[in-house]
């Protein structure tokens, strides 16, 4: 993933480990699971509206963590 329109999310939900790709040149988010079975995938979206889901994986916060999500 050489794209530098591409971000990978990684967080754990649930004691499941749960991995979200964004790809803001396609227009796509897509969730997986653990075992890379598809979650939830969204297509046809705006370059905006994908840039408004990263901020909001990154403003994310579960309790005292600053930073729930390992970004790639």
């Amino acid at each position: 993933m050489t794209a530098k329109d591409i971000k990978i999310w990684i967080w754990v939900q649930n004691n499941r480990i749960l991995k979200a790709i964004s790809n803001k040149e396609s227009g796509t988010i897509t969730i997986y699971d653990e075992f890379d079975n598809i979650i939830l995938r969204r297509t046809g979206l705006s370059k905006q509206q994908v840039k408004t889901i990263e901020l909001i994986f990154a403003s994310y916060r579960i309790g005292d963590r600053k930073e729930p999500f390992t970004y790639l």
